[in-house]
Formats: C-alpha cells, sequence, structure tokens
C-alpha cells in the first residue's frame, strides 16, 4: 500500500484528469480517498483554489477541510483573517449554492442579501397564504402546502408547472398556493432551503454569462455521496463541469436511501452513460464489519437488480454470527433487548455507547425508552430540540435577519412587538393592510408618515424605537463586530427583561439567559474563521447549519450512553453492538413501500436494511415480535423478507412473495 492505502484506494487517488466514479461501499475508507486525492491533485500543481469539492453536511465539509490541512501541512489551512493563501472550495451543496447566489441573484429579481427562510419562517408565509385562498385548515395545513412544494422543488418543478404535476386533491389546492407563497418570498427578498438548489440551477441554465462564469471558477470538481444527489444537484454538477470533465463522483448505490427527500439513485447508475469516457474504481475492502455480518449484507444487496456489481470483502476474521430473534410480542422484544444490553453493561464491561437500537419508524422507540429507563441504563435518542429552535433564539435570529434585511416581513412580524413597544395587533393590522393595498413591505409602510400619524401614540413611539434599534445594530456590526451588534441588540430590546417576566425558575431564567450568550459566542466564532464576516454570511451560516443532524450527533458521542435512532440517521456512524428491531412485513420493508408494489420501493428498503446491517462493527441482532398491538389489539405479524434474502431462504424477491409465510408464523432461519 502506498501512504497506507490499498491498491483500489491507491488508484482512485492517482487517476487525476477526466470524469472518475468512485463506488465506495460501507466501511472501504471513503473520506480516506477523497481527502487523499484532493492532497495529491495540489501536489501534482493544480492549484488549491480552482478545486471545488461539495459533499451533503457541515461536518462532513468539515473534516474534508481538516484533513487535507493535515496531508499538506502549512500548504492549505482552513481559512482565519489574514490568511490569504489560496485552498480548495470544499462546502456542502447548499452552501455552494447560496456564495454562487450572493453573486448573481440579481439576475434572478432578487436582491444580492436575500434571507433565508428556515421552517418556521416559511410556515408563517405558508399560513398567509392559505388565508389569502380562504382554504380551511382540514383542506390543506401549512405542513401539507410546504411538503408538496418541497417535493416539486427537489424535483425541479415550477410554480406554472405545477397544476399539470398535480394529481390528488390536495396537490391541486397546493398548486394554486405554490405560486402565491413563490411571489411572496421573492417579494420579501427570501429564499427557501430548496429555492438555494433550485433558482441556482435556473441561473446556471437559463444565464449562459453566468454559468461561464461559474464554470470557470475550477478546474476540477469532486462530489461525494453522489448517490444522495436531486434533480437540481445533479443538473448542478453537469453545468459546472461540463468544459474541463474533470468530474470525481463517490459514493456507493447500495446505501442510496433518501429518495422521499428527492435523492435519485439512478445519476450514480447512469454515470457512465452520462460521462462515456468516465474511469470506475470500485472500493470494496471493508474495514468496519467482521466477515459474518458482510456475508449477510452482501446476500441481501444481491436482491436488488439494479445495482452497480460489486462485494464488500473483510479485512477482519468472520466473528459472531449476525443472530435472529423473536419475541412473543413487542414488550417482550423490548425487554429482551434492553435485557440483554444491561447484561452486556453490568457483565462484560461494554460501555453503552458502543450499542445502538435501530428502528424505521419514529413510534417504535417508545417501548425501548421505557425499558430503558426501568433498567436505568443511559440512553440517547436523535432528534431532541435544536438549539436554533429555542423560543429566545429565534427571536435574536428573527431581530438579526429583519436587522439585516428591513423587507423581510415575516421576521419582523415575528418580533415587532416582542418585547412590548405599544405595537398592538390592531396597529399592526392597520399597517399590514396597507403594505397588500400598495404591494409593499410592512417596513416601507413604516417609514410613511401619513400611515403612522393613523396609530396611536404608543405605537408611533414604538416604530420610532424600531428604527433607531435597527441603525444602532447595523452600526454596530459595521464598525465593531457581529457579537458586539448582539450586545447592543439584546441591551436596546430589554430581552432579559421579557425572560424574567415569562419564566418564573431562576434556573430557567439563567438557561435562556445563557442560550443568548451562546449566539454572541456563535457569531464570534464565525467572525474568527472568516476573512469577510458580515450579519449576512452569519444568517446564512446558521440557516444552513440549523437543518442538519451532525453536530447532534457529535454532542451525543461525547455521552457514554446507548443510542437509539432511526435507520435513516444511523448512515454514516458505527458500533461494536447493533439491535435492529421490528424485522417485519410493514415496519421494514414499510407499510407505504409494500402496498405501493414498486420494486424500486421494495429496493430501496432493502438499501436501508444494508445500511443498518453495515453499521455493525463485532455483534448483530435482528429481532421481530411475533404479534404487534395495532389500535390496542394484538395482530399476528409476517417475518420481513429481508430475513429470508439475508440468510439465504429465498432465491429470489418474486419467490417470497408467491410463498409469503402466513401472519404469526415463526421465521426459521439457518443461522445460529
Amino acid at each position: 500500500m502506498a501512504h497506507g492505502l490499498n491498491p483500489a484506494q491507491s488508484d482512485a487517488v492517482e487517476t487525476l484528469s477526466g470524469p472518475l466514479l468512485v463506488l465506495a461501499g460501507a466501511g472501504t475508507g471513503k473520506t480516506r480517498v477523497v481527502t487523499f486525492r484532493i492532497a495529491n491533485l495540489i501536489r501534482h500543481g493544480t492549484p488549491p483554489d480552482r478545486i471545488l469539492a461539495v459533499t451533503f453536511t457541515n461536518k462532513a465539509a468539515g473534516e474534508m477541510k481538516e484533513r487535507v490541512g493535515e496531508l499538506l501541512g502549512s500548504k492549505v489551512k482552513r481559512g482565519r483573517k489574514k490568511d490569504k493563501r489560496p485552498e480548495p472550495t470544499i462546502s456542502t451543496f447548499h452552501a455552494h449554492c447560496v456564495r454562487l447566489l450572493r453573486r448573481h441573484a440579481t439576475a434572478l429579481g432578487y436582491p444580492a442579501k436575500f434571507s433565508i427562510y428556515d421552517r418556521s419562517d416559511q410556515e408563517s408565509l405558508a399560513r398567509a397564504v392559505l388565508r389569502e385562498l380562504r382554504l380551511p385548515t382540514a383542506a390543506l395545513k401549512p405542513s401539507d402546502l410546504l411538503a408538496i412544494i418541497s417535493n416539486w422543488k427537489n424535483a425541479s418543478v415550477h410554480p406554472d408547472q405545477a397544476p399539470m404535476m398535480a394529481s390528488t386533491d390536495k396537490e391541486h389546492l397546493a398548486a394554486a398556493g405554490y405560486r402565491r407563497y413563490q411571489t411572496g418570498l421573492k417579494s420579501r427578498g427570501a429564499m427557501d432551503f430548496d429555492d438555494l438548489l433550485l433558482q441556482t440551477e435556473v441561473l446556471l441554465s437559463e444565464h449562459e454569462q453566468v454559468r461561464d462564469i461559474e464554470a470557470g471558477r475550477f478546474d476540477h470538481i469532486l462530489v461525494d455521496e453522489y448517490q444522495d444527489t436531486n434533480g437540481s444537484q445533479y443538473r448542478i454538477t453537469r453545468h459546472l463541469a461540463a468544459k474541463h470533465r474533470n468530474l470525481c463522483v463517490v459514493g456507493d448505490d447500495d446505501q442510496s436511501i433518501y429518495a422521499w427527500r428527492g435523492a435519485d439513485v439512478t445519476h450514480i447508475l447512469n454515470f457512465k452513460n452520462d460521462w462515456p469516457e468516465a474511469k470506475i474504481v470500485c472500493l470494496e475492502s471493508n474495514y468496519r464489519s467482521c466477515g459474518a455480518i458482510l456475508e449477510m449484507a452482501n446476500r441481501l444487496i444481491q436482491f436488488n437488480a439494479e445495482r452497480h456489481d460489486k462485494v464488500l470483502r473483510p479485512s477482519r476474521p468472520d466473528g459472531i454470527r449476525p443472530r435472529i430473534a423473536q419475541h412473543k410480542d413487542e414488550i417482550k422484544e423490548a425487554e429482551s433487548v434492553v435485557g440483554e444490553i444491561k447484561h452486556l453493561i453490568e457483565n462484560e464491561h461494554l460501555p453503552p455507547r458502543d450499542i445502538a437500537i435501530l428502528f424505521r419508524t419514529n413510534e417504535q422507540p417508545r417501548l425501548f425508552e421505557t425499558e430503558l429507563r426501568k433498567a436505568n441504563v443511559p440512553y440517547v435518542m436523535l432528534g431532541s430540540q435544536s438549539f436554533f429552535d429555542r423560543r429566545e433564539v429565534r427571536d435574536m435570529v428573527a431581530y438579526l435577519k429583519w436587522i439585516d434585511q428591513p423587507d423581510d416581513e415575516v421576521s419582523l412580524l415575528r418580533v415587532i412587538n416582542t418585547p412590548a413597544r405599544g405595537l398592538s395587533p390592531k396597529s399592526v393590522k392597520t399597517l399590514m393592510e396597507h403594505a397588500v393595498a400598495d404591494g409593499v413591505s410592512i417596513w416601507q409602510v413604516m417609514q410613511r408618515p401619513e400611515v403612522v400619524s393613523q396609530l396611536t401614540p404608543a405605537a408611533q413611539r414604538g416604530i420610532d424605537s424600531l428604527r433607531s434599534l435597527l441603525q444602532d445594530v447595523q452600526q454596530r456590526a459595521r464598525q465593531d463586530s457581529l457579537s458586539a451588534a448582539m450586545e447592543t441588540l439584546v441591551t436596546r430590546t430589554a430581552y432579559a427583561d421579557e425572560i424574567n417576566r415569562l419564566y418564573d425558575e431562576p434556573e430557567d431564567r439563567q438557561a435562556r439567559l445563557a442560550s443568548l450568550g451562546e449566539v454572541a459566542n456563535a457569531m464570534s466564532a464565525f467572525e474568527d474563521s472568516r476573512d469577510e464576516a458580515d450579519l449576512t454570511g452569519f444568517l446564512a451560516d446558521i440557516a444552513l447549519t440549523g437543518r442538519e443532524m451532525g453536530n447532534e450527533k457529535d454532542k451525543l458521542a461525547l455521552q457514554n450512553a446507548v443510542w437509539l435512532l432511526t435507520l435513516h440517521a444511523a448512515k454514516g456512524l458505527e458500533f461494536p453492538v447493533v439491535y435492529m428491531v421490528g424485522m417485519e412485513e410493514g415496519l421494514l420493508p414499510h407499510s407505504r413501500s409494500v402496498k405501493s408494489g414498486r420494486d424500486e420501493d421494495i429496493a430501496e428498503e432493502r438499501r436501508l436494511c444494508y445500511v443498518g446491517i453495515t453499521r455493525a462493527q463485532e455483534k448483530l441482532t435482528l429481532s421481530m415480535a411475533l404479534t404487534r398491538r395495532k389500535w390496542g389489539k394484538p395482530r399476528p405479524t409476517i417475518p420481513s423478507q429481508f430475513l429470508y434474502e439475508a440468510t439465504g431462504r429465498a432465491q429470489n424477491p418474486n419467490q417470497f412473495r408467491k410463498k409469503r409465510a402466513t401472519a404469526g408464523n415463526r421465521f426459521r432461519s439457518p443461522t445460529p
């Protein structure tokens, strides 16, 4: 091995031109190959700033930057103030699109300092749209509207195309709301998270000059986790790489599990068709799991017909064979799994953090949580409230968004009278009526003396207070620092008094005040890590990082506790001991996929099962309940077809469907 790389890894690292597909199976050292290849390009003369690498999480991008810096020593370091040396652009897709849009958004009719709406902002706008359409909540909830619009945006469907794409009653209603929603975003100088990709795609496809400028910035493009790209990401990549054709994509079609959010596995399956001269390198040496676990994973995934032909090969001994455990019902399943975990911790001295319980649906962990608490076993579960979802933090971020972009109506309406400053609901309604009638933002209306004079004296003082606050915080951000601007904002709004008013417990007050301090800390850290840091950039940064689970996973990993997480959330993680629970038809594969009857839906569920199996390093248990309660009544279950496939009991998926076990039958496996 050269530089500690195996032959296949070396082949990928040393291929420095033309299209390259690196098929990186689970646990095969993908990140190592990606970073070594970037470093090798630089060593062979490619200027660092002519390299673009994109991935899907800030955590992955950060790790990539660190590793490239370590490989090159002083040649490339993470960007800091006064450090002007060129470096590769390594970021998420969305972060790169934000930078691109900041340069060219005016070509699409957006301001360069557009706001990025988070989920709460989107829901506020969606509610306003549904009110305008006079649609009752029963017909279409704001969350339904946003979900349908998001699906359309991920498929590059624009508002004028939506009516033709609609097939259900809800979709027809959503098509009417889509145009108003998008108009509302644009009039407020805002984009939502999906727009960051969709509008970048529009820029590159419809504005040739912009495309030439942006494609000309780089000589090499690398895309990590290529199997997770949606249509917009796929087309953006092609636009940027079409001329120089130095495109390296890394991924694993067998781990494509995000079709529900727009990922299209055909992008990686058809790479050779898109780039006929492409070289394909397969990474098959697995450094994570023992041989017996990989044998089960390989056997299962071969039932997917549409996939690149590859096999995970163990670099470790066979180890313990995976076990199938069957239980009377879901209560016994939880009791048994937790009992085994308690034994491993107390008698075999296994750290709790080395154990994971993986499940398919969000309803399953309830019983396991109950049993873990009874057994006094520490546990953590993904999905707790994000820091940026806390009320006081959301208020401060809304203030900052409005200060950065005064026409951001959603943000202004959140804080217009928080803390109270005399702007009553009646006054706000008057301002909104004028804004709607004149087609301008509320803030613009608030600058009109003839309108403001109609309001109460208290409301007029409130508007003066907001105007003064805006000017002071903007000035402090420009002349001093972002964290200093945050201090001014908290002081001028007397937000600490608002916290004291809302919360009685001293500990609660202290924690919420500390949250405001953490926002200032985040701003300071952002400034320290950028050559040019401004409020617009900080808000974009938290809009992007607030949507991913990477930071949460890092925090959980520091706790010595058993992990409870969905199979989707488990991707990218590994554990010495894994329990995959609920291995039943209707859970895994999920009932939606079973009912659809579509081979591609079952194939994705099979990939999800494969991801779960390949999280295990040493010991894997797959468990099921023979009965499971539905609406309070015990119902017999059917063993998951994946149990038959993974253990060699089925020759093909169709055989299982024809000879389907009757409900309540035990699964008889050749494995001990």
